[in-house]
């Protein structure tokens, strides 16, 4: 039989298509889940509204009070919550139960490689990010906003900051149960809301505590960002360095002990 007879030729996509395909598919799945989309969309937005204008915690500002003040204060530790929401809870949770219903056992058959579709997720996982820091920025910026620094820092925090939180959550997502899974990413997500400097200062908690607590991944996001959009400050070397050890840490281990049935 001569070539070219059967046309296309049967075979598997090239790589950077079969990524970009189950990317849009991830995405698609993710817009689609309204658990999801409210915890990783609403909740932030309104607690960025609810805090900037109602006098319920004491937050540092700059100027002699008011709602502009707040919200300078708020909003880059909402955006670090923003990004905890989708990297991490959002991210564990519907890998957990994909892994629970066989569907990574069949996807890691396919002809895209295991490390193709968590390359897939994770981009799933920056569109959406790209999505909620927009509706963010725009709510913050109605509020009275008046974000400064360097743009290359903030996109190095949020990456690393990303990179972080997605190897955490892959790693509960690889080594728990599903039910487990949900469980312990939602009790996280609001310890670390409570105790990650987001809405809280971290000038609050005792002494002792403080210490420990800005070791947190959420911790060096929001003060990270905080001290580049609200205060203008240079790089911050030290919320960069603790966020790349727990990127290094989190990822390292997913890819060690990840359960893919």
């Amino acid at each position: 039989m001569s070539a070219g007879t059967f046309t296309p030729r049967p075979g598997a996509a090239p790589l950077p298509r079969m990524i970009a395909a189950q990317a849009a598919l991830e995405t698609r799945m993710l817009l689609r889940n309204g658990e999801q989309l409210l915890l990783t969309a609403v909740i932030p937005t309104l607690l960025l509204v609810l805090f900037s204008a109602v006098d319920i915690i004491d937050v540092p500002v700059d100027t002699a009070g008011g709602q502009g003040g707040r919200v300078d204060f708020l909003a880059p530790g909402i955006l670090a919550l923003a990004v905890l929401s989708t990297a991490f809870t959002g991210q564990a949770i519907s890998t957990g139960f994909e892994r629970r219903y066989g569907v990574l056992k069949r996807l890691g058959a396919s002809p895209l490689p295991r490390w193709g579709l968590m390359t897939a997720k994770t981009c799933a996982v920056l569109v959406i990010e790209v999505l909620q820091l927009v509706l963010l920025t725009v709510v913050a910026l109605a509020l009275g906003w008046s974000p400064h620094g360097n743009p290359l820092s903030v996109l190095l925090l949020l990456l690393l900051g990303t990179a972080a939180f997605s190897g955490l959550g892959l790693l509960m997502a690889g080594t728990l149960k599903a039910e487990a899974t949900l469980a312990a990413a939602n009790l996280v997500f609001i310890l670390l809301l409570v105790a990650g400097g987001i809405i809280v200062p971290l000038e609050k908690f005792p002494g002792a505590v403080q210490g420990v607590l800005q070791l947190l991944p959420v911790s060096a996001l929001s003060d990270g960002l905080r001290d580049v959009l609200q205060h203008g400050s240079g790089t911050p070397w030290a919320d960069l360095g603790v966020l790349a050890v727990w990127a290094v840490l989190g990822l390292g281990a997913a890819a060690r002990f990840f359960k893919w049935e």
